[in-house]
């Protein structure tokens, strides 16, 4: 995407994230409905948490909003993007979920 390589089922630290693109520091992830239980959801802010502690900055997505809605992941990724390079190629701070 606009250049950008991103990688499937990238292992970092002890994760495996579902897309990762080292130059944007940016991980992306697709959930699906597990991932609304609680014991899923608690592993999900661990995860993210430890992420972010390493410099990269997470966007999640239900599988919901990826099958009916692509057009709007699409346009957040693509508002990710533009601000990493308006701010001089440094990640934007996305707000925890």
């Amino acid at each position: 995407m606009h250049g950008y390589d991103f990688h499937r089922q990238k292992p970092i630290d002890d994760y495996i994230v579902d897309f990762f693109c080292n130059k944007l520091r940016l991980a992306i992830e697709l959930d699906g409905y597990s991932h609304q239980l609680e014991g899923t959801w608690k592993k999900d802010v661990v995860k993210t948490k430890r992420l972010n502690e390493l410099g990269i900055q997470v966007l999640r997505f239900s599988d919901t909003q990826v099958l009916c809605d692509m057009d709007n992941v699409l346009r957040a990724i693509e508002e990710y993007i533009f601000q990493f390079e308006a701010n001089g190629n440094t990640p934007p701070s996305i707000p925890p979920f």
